[in-house]
């Protein structure tokens, strides 16, 4: 969509121009930054929008910051990165000695691995905020599909944090392109031109067509500009003229391709070769052999440029018209000719550049012993530093370029290996089924039996080879003798894990025979996630408060080594916090952020941020799309918690029926256990209490607390609950004492709310107060949003019943609020029918539970506050025009004239109700 070299006019695309100028407008504003996606097929027009954006923000004072993906280069980690960054590095001396490190090591600035604590995204983050101190930023990313992975990641930390400064980021991908945890679940798609734009477009490119032949070119091109740029150049005069009929098929989308090849076939020898080295050389080819001069530069670019195949950037870098070109210069090369223009690459580099090494794998055929070596060092080299990735594609290059069979086998068991932690799983798969076709050296059969099961858990939902493999694996590497940290690293740690997630996912007890025989061999960060789930009732006591002591201790030290294993001791207890959070501040692998992920949702569950419920399912589907079929899994597992919460029976049961046949097939309980206490819970929602009793009670017999059931404190308060409403006291009461018997209290916060919350409802009419009482003054009780709104609905309706109407009311609408926020209709209901039964249930209050979208709230808020519509709009990055709009809709909703009426009128915050009877 670009009219000519320098012109970046665009035709159409208004959509796209209001969003990218308003972003650019809120950063130029100081009202925040913004991070945006375009997406869209090769030719579509999403570079000619990134021009457009920097020439705007160029025009308005930005920095204006650029890269682009390269498929020649996306095996060099941090690659793109050091483009963007470039302009800035000056500005490194600036960061804190420790973010400066971890960033110049990153770039291949610096000598030495990057340190622990502070991840390169966050040292790439400060530089970009010193520099919004000064201007504001435009950070342009092209081709993000082609970026490497280590970039790739930092971008996605930007992306995740840019709102926080005056800055931009606009990234562009093709639909196709490798999907990223994280980036939006709905970018900008870049559609084809409507028929008017197309029509428009081509009058400016193609002034001179004749009307039908036009029309044709429109209908044919379907909106795709490159289509109408290219197409009418390949006509005859009389076509384009409208003297002959047009053939019955013009080339469009891969034929586009076979265009250029064509094209290309009528270059002079000099110029296809330099074409072929600048489509091998991601920065852009050199424009000549050295000490050649400008007059044979000329002479050799001519045709070229003549041809529209390619053309002089601002900074004199031979760049292709489109992608296109690119792959149809690579297409059209014989073998033979590619590798002897890697050689000339690779010779025209320095020994110590990594690219250098790339090229003369590419140049080489056959086996290559001494190059496997160096590519072999250096993809072990870029996982050290965090590229696993990248690390990875190196070591599948130096196994094909191995001499001897076995070779061969340890390089692909380690390539294997670093995918999988570099979030490839599909190409850690395809590497281990290539594997399991021959014999796999003795000396790395444990390596090699760590990548079958972390495919398989991941990727198959399979946990069979956990228990078939990981013992022999974990008994080999911890005999005498055994290689140690030099070779495997922490291999032994990561097998435990593994062993420790299928033990918990499927209760198998050979999974948790094997543990408990390795516990001495794995730090104590392990054993501490061990102990949270190897039977929680008896082995969990004081695994909160020991987990808080480490975490506090590794945020002092600014480490993050053991983070995973902390994470997922937390999982087991509900005990992360803030501090644990920040140690994932940086960027990661999908691999850990997936569990990150999974860790939040459950969270937002357990504190009452049932918002969050939609980005359940946006992860599985990036779940999926990335390979991790077992995450995608839980993800929904853990989607269905909101519904049951809700009493979305029906949004239950397909999430049940979607997930369950997988989960029975891998025998995972920690699903199947959980679906049938969910199923309890919604009933529990509707009043059916003899139906949640019985699944309940098949789940755990009164009395008992069975170690093998996973986050058993969920069932156990709504056993209690259900018992009781059933008229079954004994078992409830039963059920209450087997908990105090097993010390629950001292297991977590949690754990210790629900036991005092559970010795509430068994309480006798004289002790109900005092027990309520207990459990409200728990540390931590308003935590747990969903649980204290239950129990002060309880706590309400027997207050009621004892004639205390006062007490009752205060108790009943503060539950009934929390529930209305949590959009757990079913719960509200019950509120309700208690406050119409003492007729203290006004009009007015039922025309406030209809009431604000989830922005009128936050907005409503911070106006009570006392914040201006100016300074509420700063905060949550809205125009003060948008914010008066909602107040004029919020004010008849809460029945309310002034912002002064605003505070009394706002439902208080899940957690935050009422005073306290008797505070």
């Amino acid at each position: 969509m670009d009219s000519g070299l320098g012109d970046t006019t665009l035709v159409g695309r208004r959509r796209e121009r209001t969003l990218l100028e308003g972003s650019l407008e809120r950063a130029r504003s100081a009202a925040g930054g913004s991070a945006m996606v375009l997406r869209g097929d090769a030719g579509i027009g999403k570079t000619a929008l990134l021009d457009w954006t920097a020439a705007r923000a160029g025009q308005s004072g930005f920095t204006v910051l650029r890269a682009g993906g390269s498929e020649a280069e996306v095996g060099i980690a941090f690659g793109a990165l050091h483009q963007v960054l470039g302009p800035l590095l000056e500005k490194t001396r600036a960061l804190p000695q420790q973010q400066r490190a971890a960033l110049e090591r990153a770039l291949g600035l610096r000598d030495g691995l990057p340190s622990g604590g502070f991840m390169v995204g966050a040292s790439a983050l400060a530089l970009l905020a010193k520099e919004t101190r000064r201007r504001p930023v435009l950070l342009l990313v092209d081709d993000l599909h082609w970026v490497d992975s280590s970039s790739a990641a930092v971008f996605l930390f930007l992306h995740q944090r840019i709102t926080e400064l005056r800055a931009v980021m606009v990234c562009s991908s093709r639909p196709d392109g490798p999907a990223l945890d994280g980036w939006p679940a709905h970018p900008v798609d870049v559609e084809a031109l409507s028929g008017e734009d197309s029509r428009a477009l081509l009058r400016r490119w193609h002034p001179a067509l004749a009307a039908a032949t036009a029309q044709r070119v429109v209908d044919e091109a379907a909106g795709n500009p490159l289509a109408l740029a290219e197409l009418p150049g390949q006509l005859a005069g009389e076509h384009r003229m409208g003297i002959v009929p047009l053939p019955e098929r013009l080339p469009l989308g891969k034929r586009l391709e076979a265009l250029f090849v064509r094209r290309l076939g009528g270059l002079p020898p000099d110029a296809a070769r330099l074409l072929l080295l600048t489509a091998l050389d991601g920065a852009g080819g050199a424009l000549a052999e050295p000490g050649s001069g400008a007059d044979r530069t000329e002479q050799v670019l001519g045709p070229i440029e003549a041809g529209g195949l390619a053309r002089l950037d601002h900074a004199g870098r031979l760049v292709f018209r489109h992608p296109l070109v690119r792959s149809a210069v690579l297409a059209s090369a014989s073998p033979a000719r590619l590798r002897a223009a890697h050689r000339t690459l690779a010779e025209r580099l320095r020994e110590d550049d990594p690219r250098r090494l790339l090229h003369e794998a590419a140049a080489t055929e056959g086996p290559a012993e001494p190059l496997a070596a160096r590519l072999q060092e250096a993809g072990t080299r870029i996982a050290l530093r965090g590229g696993d990735a990248e690390g990875a594609l190196l070591l599948d290059r130096a196994a094909a370029l191995s001499a001897a069979p076995e070779a061969r086998a340890r390089r692909l068991t380690w390539a294997a290996v670093m995918s999988a932690r570099g979030g490839r799983l599909a190409y850690a798969a395809r590497l281990v089924e290539e594997l399991k076709r021959g014999p796999v050296p003795q000396d790395v059969a444990p390596l090699f039996a760590y990548a079958v099961v972390y495919v398989d858990q991941s990727h198959h939902v399979d946990f069979a080879s956990s228990f078939s493999l990981l013992p022999a694996a974990l008994a080999a590497l911890t005999a005498p003798g055994a290689p140690g940290a030099p070779v495997y690293g922490d291999l032994v740690e990561q097998m435990f894990f593994k062993l420790l997630l299928a033990a918990t996912y499927t209760g198998d007890p050979r999974g948790w025979e094997t543990l408990e025989r390795h516990r001495e061999h794995v730090s104590p960060a392990a054993r501490l996630c061990h102990r949270a789930w190897a039977d929680p009732p008896r082995t969990a006591h004081g695994v909160e408060a020991e987990l808080r002591a480490t975490v506090a201790r590794m945020a002092a030290q600014r480490e993050t080594g053991h983070a995973w294993l902390l994470l997922w001791a937390a999982s087991a207890v509900d005990g992360a916090g803030p501090d644990l959070w920040r140690l994932f501040s940086g960027e990661h692998a999908y691999a850990t952020q997936g569990s990150v992920a999974k860790a939040r949702s459950y969270h937002a569950f357990l504190r009452g941020r049932w918002d969050a419920a939609e980005d359940c399912l946006r992860e599985a589907d990036t779940a999926e799309e990335l390979g991790y079929h077992t995450n995608a899994l839980l993800f929904r597992h853990y989607y269905a918690y909101f519904l049951a919460g809700r009493g979305d029976e029906q949004g239950l049961r397909e999430v049940r029926e979607r997930i369950e046949p997988a989960a029975r097939a891998a025998r995972m309980r920690f699903v199947t256990d959980h679906l049938d206490h969910l199923q309890a819970l919604a009933a529990l929602a509707h009043g059916r209490h003899e139906e949640a009793y019985a699944r309940l009670r098949r789940m755990m017999p009164p009395g008992e607390l069975p170690g093998e059931l996973t986050w058993f404190h969920l069932p156990f308060f709504d056993f209690v609950a259900a018992a009781l409403r059933c008229g079954r006291r004994a078992e409830a009461l039963a059920q209450v004492a087997a908990a105090r018997a097993a010390r629950m209290e001292e297991i977590s916060a949690h754990h210790a709310f629900l036991l005092a919350a559970a010795t509430a409802l068994v309480a006798g009419d004289d002790e109900v107060d005092a027990a309520c009482a207990a459990a409200y003054a728990v540390p931590g009780a308003d935590r747990w949003v969903f649980d204290l709104a239950r129990l002060r609905l309880a706590h309400g309706s027997r207050l009621l019943r004892r004639g205390r109407r006062a007490e009752a009311d205060e108790l009943l609408h503060a539950a009934w609020r929390t529930f209305r926020e949590l959009r757990a209709a079913p719960w509200a209901e019950q509120c309700r029918a208690e406050l119409r039964a003492a007729d203290g249930f006004p009009e007015n209050m039922a025309a406030e539970a209809g009431a604000l979208t989830a922005q009128e709230l936050r907005i409503a808020r911070l106006v009570a506050t006392g914040l201006t519509n100016k300074e509420v709009g700063a905060a949550l990055h809205l125009s003060p025009r948008t914010v008066g709009a909602a107040l004029y809709r919020i004010f008849p909703k809460l029945g309310i004239t002034s912002r002064a009426a605003l505070a009394r009128a706002l439902p208080a915050p899940p957690g935050h109700g009422p005073r306290r009877p008797g505070s």
